[in-house]
């Protein structure tokens, strides 16, 4: 957002942009999706029910597209698919940032963002080249404010009431 208008997005036009989620793909190389069908790997049915279906958490870890689960599990796949998801965001907020000329706050909301501790620590880890400072405690007991009152850009939790 910048001066109260959204100005970006990392939810795109399908599943090959944006960020990997439960068993959509995220971010997918345009030609791909011309190879791919080419090769006769896939045909358009089941390219669209891999990208949609079967990638994402899912198809990097093989185990789970559920973070929860993920979290759990101790194989070096869940810790990749983890890993990489973290990588993504880093790579959108940073952009956001330079984008935007600064980081004035970041919010973490719904599914992943909302439920996982650990992935919001490191995500802010990473964020700490633009000033960002993690809160610990509050991170862990869902804030709503999770970074140090000096924190250069303020980090927050937004929790939604479940159904």
């Amino acid at each position: 957002m910048l001066d109260g208008r959204s100005v970006e997005t990392s939810m795109g036009f399908g599943a090959d942009s944006g960020l990997p989620m439960a068993t959509r793909s995220g971010d997918v190389p345009p030609g791909a999706l011309f190879y791919l069908p080419r090769s006769k790997l896939f045909d358009d049915a089941s390219l669209e029910k891999m990208l949609y279906e079967r990638a994402g958490l899912l198809g990097l870890s093989g185990i789970s597209g559920d973070m929860r689960v993920l979290q759990e599990c101790k194989d070096p796949l869940a810790v990749a698919a983890i890993e990489y998801f973290v990588y993504a965001m880093t790579k959108y907020a940073g952009a956001y940032a330079a984008v935007l000329g600064s980081l004035d706050a970041f919010v973490f909301t719904a599914g992943i963002g909302e439920h996982s501790a650990p992935v919001r620590a490191a995500l802010c880890a990473k964020m700490a080249c633009l000033g960002v400072k993690l809160d610990e405690r509050a991170n862990v007991s869902n804030g709503p404010r999770i970074s140090t009152l000096d924190s250069a850009g303020s980090v927050w939790l937004i929790l939604f009431p479940a159904d």
